[in-house]
């Protein structure tokens, strides 16, 4: 771990102000359960951290739910959210794809706007003897032509194909929530769609943020698909491990008739994933074993497979058509 200099920031402003430090790479901190893992092994080497952790004393650190929907602050720990009984009820995606991510103490610690923003990774990543195009622009890619068992299908780029492993993200963008943020250009509304980049040819960009802007707020409007609402995850093992193939679906149901639906896939992009042409193809529908597959097929006709990777389009369609499926028979 190379030396770096921390500040701690007692209020927005502050941490931005620290965060725009001239000629040094600053980064916020809060839980730091993604950060400080990257920092030992070298492969991520800020001059700055700048923790954010005061910042959950106040309105960063609260929980705000009414009919208009819910309103998240960054500082919020996952653990919190997911043992919400509000958020339990009624946007039970949000609270199982929290509980269903990495492990309980992990979960005490890290913040929801950090979990968020944690990297797009792979082992070929994680190792500095590696060539990776993410963590050394140029570099090429190792994983092309290594052992690609866990990366992407979907969304890769000429230069990356390393997967977004987070959990939270694909029930945020299936119910179009917003990030708010405060930056050195002043205050953002960015929907959360818009967050992530593709990595296309610059991996290593992987958000829209400045370095200077700080996630404050995640806010998720109401709607009649959130208590219809679940997360499926399907991975080797049961315990604090990576999706293989994971779903967050919500759906707003007259009778067995779909008004809308909402998906969103993980375990098997390099961003956050909507489906939109799956949900398309859903509306208007009745909900039977037949739509959900026709909605999974779609749902993975651009896929891309490597060597290893090609059963992450059946198992992944399979993990569709079962979420589908699940949601149609909650009792709401």
């Amino acid at each position: 771990m190379q030396p770096f200099s921390f500040r701690r920031a007692n209020d927005p402003i502050e941490a931005v102000d620290a965060a725009a430090f001239q000629g040094a790479s600053s980064q916020f901190i809060a839980g730091g359960t993604n950060m400080l893992d990257y920092m030992k092994l070298n492969v991520l080497r800020p001059d700055r951290l700048v923790d954010v952790n005061a910042l959950a004393q106040g309105v960063h650190g609260q929980i705000e739910i009414n009919d208009k929907g819910l309103r998240l602050g960054a500082l919020v720990r996952m653990a919190e959210a997911q043992e919400h009984p509000a958020i339990k009820r009624d946007y039970p995606v949000i609270a199982e794809s929290l509980m269903l991510a990495a492990s309980q103490q992990i979960r005490n610690m890290a913040s929801l706007g950090g979990n968020i923003l944690q990297k797009t990774r792979c082992e070929y990543f994680r190792e500095i003897s590696w060539s990776c195009n993410k963590r050394n622009p140029g570099a090429g890619c190792a994983a092309f032509d290594g052992m690609n068992r866990e990366h992407a299908i979907l969304g890769g780029g000429p230069a990356c194909i390393a997967t977004y492993h987070g959990d939270f993200a694909q029930a945020l963008i299936a119910l179009d929530a917003t990030v708010e943020t405060l930056g050195r250009r002043g205050r953002r509304k960015i929907p959360f769609a818009e967050l992530h980049r593709l990595p296309g040819e610059t991996p290593n960009i992987e958000t829209t943020l400045d370095q200077d802007e700080l996630i404050t707020f995640i806010a998720v409007p109401a709607g009649p698909h959130t208590r219809r609402s679940r997360y499926l995850k399907i991975r080797d093992r049961q315990s604090y491990q990576f999706a293989l193939a994971s779903v967050a679906v919500g759906l707003d149901l007259a009778g067995d008739t779909v008004r809308d639906a909402r998906l969103a896939l993980g375990g098997v992009a390099t961003v956050p994933w909507r489906a939109r042409d799956a949900e398309q193809s859903l509306r208007g529908k009745v909900l039977d074993e037949k739509a959900a597959q026709t909605a999974a097929d779609i749902a993975f006709a651009d896929a891309k497979p490597r060597p290893h990777n090609a059963f992450k389009i059946p198992l992944g369609k399979a993990t569709v058509v079962r979420a589908l499926l699940e949601a149609k028979d909650m009792r709401v």
